[in-house]
């Protein structure tokens, strides 16, 4: 029987993100939890994993509703939206 030392060992675990096998999904999770927690933001990036990403505010101008574009973001939803970014690049 393999074990989760022994498949760490032979995938050749060091720094690199953990692969996603079906019968070690528990552990997966909680080993991209805690490497997401510990990147700079970790919780916002967490926070986007479980919740989805940021809802892009609008501004209307001349009558005409659009997106914000990121210069016109406040630092906050900025730091959420480059959040967004990593967490999909985690996982990917």
């Amino acid at each position: 029987m393999t074990t989760l030392v022994d498949k760490a060992i032979l995938s050749g675990a060091d720094n690199r993100l953990p692969m996603l096998e079906k019968d070690m999904y528990d552990s997966w999770k909680g080993r991209m939890e805690l490497y997401m927690m510990n990147r700079q933001h970790g919780r916002m990036i967490l926070e986007s994993v479980e919740n989805g990403p940021l809802i892009w505010p609008t501004i209307e101008e001349n009558g005409v509703t659009r997106p914000k574009k990121y210069s016109e973001l406040s630092a906050t939803k900025a730091i959420q939206a480059d959040c967004d970014i990593k967490a999909t690049i985690i996982i990917l």
